[in-house]
């Protein structure tokens, strides 16, 4: 009888013990889609003018670094996406890279842009965004953008 039992709860520590890290693993694996996504969204967003991607995915303390070193909030991309650039034709986000750290994310990637008629016509976005999970909800806190040439396909 007390074999059985031993047995019994080594099987349900066992159990506890291996399904920890699947756990993990499959919600990292399920936020790293979810960024990925909303990083894919906020871009499109930037020549559509769509704003409800960027209201849910930056923190109300949400604070931005432009390519012209100038800062921005939440309030301000907002504003300026609803407006966007009447010149911007595209933006696509080509890939992006992301790492976490507990309940934060840092996404490193890039985007091209295609512009209606200035010079150059074309371009691309290099970006750090700083994701935070606060209430189990992630959102970006922090970004910074670089402008760069498009590189030759």
């Amino acid at each position: 009888m007390i074999t059985r039992i031993l047995s019994i709860l080594v099987s349900v520590v066992a159990l506890c013990v291996f399904s920890i890290p699947q756990t993990s693993v499959a919600s990292q694996s399920e936020a790293e889609r979810y960024i990925a996504e909303s990083e894919r969204q906020w871009a499109e967003a930037v020549a559509s003018g769509d704003t409800a991607v960027i209201d849910r995915i930056l923190a109300d303390d949400f604070v931005g670094v432009d390519t012209d070193g100038s800062h921005y909030n939440k309030a301000k991309a907002v504003a300026d996406t609803r407006q966007p650039p009447k010149e911007l034709l595209s933006n696509h986000l080509n890939e992006v890279k992301i790492r976490f750290y507990g309940d934060a994310a840092i996404a490193q990637g890039n985007e091209s842009w295609e512009r209606r008629s200035e010079i150059p016509k074309r371009g691309r976005f290099v970006l750090t965004d700083t994701w935070i999970r606060r209430n189990g909800k992630w959102q970006i806190v922090a970004a910074e953008d670089l402008g760069v040439p498009e590189t030759s396909q």
